[in-house]
């Protein structure tokens, strides 16, 4: 097996991609800039879709799953992301990839450091990859406590 070092961050040339790891830069690229229209077209529509993560827990169906990303995107804090040191497996008109995620969040003072052990499946959907489950998992309960409340509405 092959364990990509080299991050996807969203800011790939779409045009040396595969269509799957297309979907996947264009996931990053929807959570770096907070474009929730685009986060939209990554994941499936209606019940298709579930994640479990830690800023929203177990959610199903894109309309709960939305509400994550719309309380991440309307917080003051900056933050990046980008998805590394991960195995890519393809089934048919399925694939995932196995890996961690790095990142930073700020906020007024608070400056975390997040590593994120994480797990995106696609679909292909009319055509499309789409997501179609994601899990993430923060090891360190601390950094995990303190993520959370970091993006936790006032």
């Amino acid at each position: 097996m092959y364990i990509e070092q080299t991050p996807v961050t969203g800011r790939e040339d779409e045009n040396l991609l595969t269509p799957q790891l297309r979907a996947l830069s264009r996931f990053y690229r929807a959570l770096n800039s907070r474009d929730l229209a685009l986060m939209a077209q990554n994941w499936a529509p209606g019940d298709q879709a579930a994640m479990d993560n830690p800023l929203g827990g177990i959610r199903r169906c894109w309309e709960e799953i939305r509400t994550v990303y719309e309380r991440l995107f309307a917080g003051a804090g900056e933050y990046r992301f980008e998805f590394y040191d991960y195995s890519y497996h393809e089934a048919g008109e399925l694939f995932y990839v196995v890996g961690r995620e790095r990142g930073e969040y700020r906020a007024g003072e608070t400056v975390l450091a997040l590593a994120i052990r994480t797990t995106r499946l696609f679909r292909l959907l009319d055509g499309q990859w789409r997501q179609v489950h994601h899990h993430g998992s923060i090891d360190d309960p601390a950094l995990l406590t303190a993520y959370q409340q970091a993006v936790r509405p006032a």
